[in-house]
C-alpha cells in the first residue's frame, strides 16, 4: 500500500530537553491512526513537527513521498489539520472563512464555492454557511474546521483532541464522520485523542508516552502484546509510572 505518511528516527529536544526520541511510524493510505499519549506525552511536539512549525535535525517526515523539510511546499499542499484549539475567525460568517482559507490555496471562486459546498453538505453544515461562527455551538464549530481542512482535497488528516469539551451526540458524529471519510475516500488520518471510546476496532493505534512510542500496530495486536483484550487497560499498562 501507498504510505501517506512516514516519520523516521524522528528527535526533537526543548534545549536538554529531550520531547521525541527516535519516533519511527507510518501510514498507509485509507488507515485511521489514533494517536494516544497522556498530556506531556509529546504529540502536540509531533504535531508541530509534522505540519513544520518547528524544524528538527534529526529524523526525516515524508508526506506522499515528499520531505517536509527540503520539499515543504509539495508535502503540506497534502496535509489538512485541525487543531485543539479554533482557529476560526469568530466575526466572519462560514462561507466567508471557507472562502479565505481557499483562497491561501490558490482556488479559484468557482473551484471554492463547489468544494464548499460539497463539504458542507457532507457535514451537514450547508444551511448554516451564512451564520457568524460565535453563533454556532462547538460541535458545529469543529464541523467546519473539518471541512475547512478538506476543501483541497488533502491526503492526510491530522486531527489534535478535535472533540475536547464537545457533547457525546457532537462527538459521536465526528468520529463517524472521519472513519467513513477514510473508508469511503481513501483519506489517511493521524487522531490525536485520549478518549478511549473514540477508537474503532479497524484503527492502528500509537501509544506515546515521555517521547518515546511504548506500542504501535492493530488494536488487536496492541491488546495481545499486553495480555488484555481491552485497549484502555493495554494504554494504562504501557504509560503508567513504574515505581
Amino acid at each position: 500500500m501507498t504510505q501517506t505518511l512516514a516519520v523516521k528516527t524522528l528527535s526533537y529536544a526543548y534545549g536538554k530537553k529531550a520531547a521525541l526520541s527516535n519516533i519511527d511510524f507510518s501510514i498507509d493510505a485509507g488507515e485511521c491512526t489514533i494517536l494516544l499519549g497522556p498530556n506531556g506525552a509529546g504529540k502536540t511536539t509531533l504535531f508541530s513537527l509534522i505540519t513544520h512549525l518547528y524544524n528538527s535535525r534529526d529524523g526525516q517526515i515524508l508526506i506522499n513521498g515528499f520531505d517536509v523539510k527540503k520539499d515543504s511546499c509539495k508535502a503540506l499542499a497534502n496535509l489538512g489539520v485541525v487543531f485543539q484549539q479554533t482557529t476560526l475567525d469568530m466575526d466572519l460568517s462560514v462561507l466567508q472563512n471557507l472562502h479565505y482559507h481557499a483562497s491561501l490555496h490558490g482556488m479559484t471562486r468557482k473551484q471554492a464555492s463547489a468544494r464548499i459546498e460539497e463539504e458542507l453538505e457532507r457535514q451537514g453544515m450547508l444551511e448554516r454557511q451564512h451564520e457568524k461562527v460565535r453563533q454556532l455551538n462547538g460541535g458545529h464549530r469543529r464541523r467546519v474546521e473539518i471541512a475547512r481542512a478538506l476543501l483541497h482535497k488533502p491526503s492526510l488528516l491530522l486531527l489534535d483532541e478535535p472533540t475536547v469539551g464537545l457533547d457525546v451526540p457532537s462527538r459521536k458524529g465526528i468520529v463517524e464522520h472521519v472513519h467513513s471519510l477514510c473508508e469511503n475516500d481513501g483519506l489517511s488520518v493521524l487522531w490525536a485523542t485520549h478518549l478511549i471510546d473514540e477508537i474503532y476496532p479497524s484503527d492502528n493505534v500509537i501509544v506515546l508516552h515521555q517521547g518515546n512510542v511504548k506500542a504501535q500496530g492493530s488494536v488487536d495486536g496492541v491488546c495481545a502484546e499486553q495480555a488484555t483484550t481491552d485497549i484502555a487497560q493495554a494504554f494504562q499498562q504501557l504509560t503508567a509510572v513504574k515505581k
